[in-house]
């Protein structure tokens, strides 16, 4: 194994079978792999106040800066054990609405995804680096402070070098699961009311969900009911916040 498939697979691969290769989704659909990209032109102030709050709010290792070698800039968090599909999007959701709240729906992404198509229903992005259709771009992991450089323009002309894609990853490390759930907890809590504020604050009465959604009636099992809440978009955010919650890991 090359010094950059070890360094890809230490950070982002998991085991998709007893005889299958490691790939970013397991058998299962859960993944180590936690990507959101922003769309080209990138406004790369607001993308790296994320990439340090990351660091310096929620006390998590730096994610990896990518191109993905068409119209986006990727981060790529590394986890040390894998999650589903509701936890990954609970926590790419609460960043952007964290840190970059101005940011509209069509200007990023966030993977893993849903998609039906795909076995297990669930879709991510391809590996990095890689040639792109037409063999005139790559993608490629690029330093944090060069980001700025392919904000509008995310891509390499030129293949990168497989050494120097293993030197960017191989300082980087995977958030634990302590530090996940504590910065799950950050995103998904709701800021306090002030004392003073609190007399004059309306009670707010049950969140109504309009019918139609939601899981359906034939959804029984506790888990895949909280994942089917989560994965809704179309569900109230304060629901799928408290369906994310008792997703996590030691959550009674």
């Amino acid at each position: 194994m090359s010094p950059l498939n070890t360094e890809f697979h230490r950070l982002f691969l998991s085991s998709a079978g007893p005889q299958a290769p490691a790939a970013l989704l397991d058998d299962q659909g859960l993944t180590r792999a936690l990507v959101l990209e922003l769309i080209a032109p990138v406004d790369t102030v607001a993308m790296g106040a994320l990439w340090q709050g990351l660091q310096t709010e929620l006390g998590l290792p730096a994610p990896a800066v990518a191109v993905n070698g068409q119209d986006a800039l990727q981060l790529w968090l590394s986890l040390a054990q894998p999650v589903g599909l509701a936890q990954a999007r609970a926590f790419l959701e609460g960043l952007v609405a964290r840190y970059l709240p101005a940011l509209q729906a069509r200007q990023w992404r966030a993977w893993p995804a849903a998609d039906a198509a795909r076995p297990g229903g669930v879709a991510h992005v391809p590996p990095i680096p890689a040639e792109q259709p037409g063999g005139d771009c790559w993608s490629a992991f690029v330093s944090p402070d060069l980001a700025p450089v392919f904000a509008e323009t995310p891509w390499l002309d030129i293949p990168p070098r497989d050494d120097a894609q293993a030197a960017l990853l191989r300082g980087l490390s995977t958030i634990g699961p302590t530090a996940w759930a504590e910065a799950m907890g950050q995103l998904t809590a709701q800021a306090p009311v002030p004392m003073e504020d609190a007399a004059a604050t309306p009670a707010v009465g049950p969140i109504a969900t309009p019918a139609g959604v939601g899981p359906g009636a034939d959804v029984t099992d506790p888990r895949a009911f909280l994942q089917a809440v989560m994965c809704d978009t179309r569900v109230p955010l304060a629901l799928r916040v408290e369906a994310a919650k008792a997703l996590l890991p030691g959550a009674d």
